[in-house]
């Protein structure tokens, strides 16, 4: 069975940093692509970040130069690293496993969900 564990959300005010991290098992981390999607009140789960199993990247051009995704496949591990941190950016953020080695933008192809983690922005 497949899990996903989100950590390291919290509080922050405008222009700091969180790392997101996601700790998966039940499968063979290495081989899938894992991603991060978000999803603020009253608006539906987009997409924030991708990475293949080869480590090609995808972003939204929301979020473009200011968080990076990162993979430890030693530590079947996912991270978020975010920086300049923006009001707008306050989300319920989810970790997803994809179900295939390439990283996509779209949810349908993302096979797993972790509980999620809250981010809150503060102007």
């Amino acid at each position: 069975q497949v899990q996903l564990v989100e950590s390291g959300g919290g509080a922050v005010q405008a222009g700091g940093s969180l790392r997101l991290s996601c700790a998966a098992s039940g499968r063979a981390f290495s081989n899938y692509a894992m991603g991060w999607f978000r999803q603020a009140p009253g608006r539906e789960r987009q997409f924030v970040a991708a990475i293949g199993w080869s480590g090609v990247l995808y972003y939204d051009d929301s979020v473009k130069g200011r968080f990076t995704i990162s993979r430890d496949n030693a530590k079947n591990t996912v991270y978020l690293q975010m920086s300049s941190l923006k009001p707008e950016d306050t989300a319920v953020y989810y970790c997803a496993g994809g179900a295939s080695r390439w990283a996509t933008r779209a949810r349908s192809d993302y096979a797993y969900w972790g509980q999620g983690t809250q981010v809150t922005v503060s102007s």
